[in-house]
């Protein structure tokens, strides 16, 4: 029982921290553009590989 001293306010304090995150995320404007990136990656020109490794041809 002594357990739930313990447990109940871890999950209270990540329940918090990912309401911080959530919040942050949308003062942030992370969700702003849903559409771009599924358009964006059927592009022709979309290239995934990162810069370093990419070769001028």
């Amino acid at each position: 029982m002594e357990i739930l001293s313990f447990l109940i306010p871890v999950s209270l304090f990540l329940g918090f921290l990912g309401l911080v995150a959530f919040f942050w995320a949308i003062r942030d404007r992370q969700f702003e553009d849903l559409e771009g990136d599924g358009h964006r990656i059927l592009r022709k020109d979309y290239d995934d590989r990162p810069k370093a490794d990419r070769t001028e041809d």
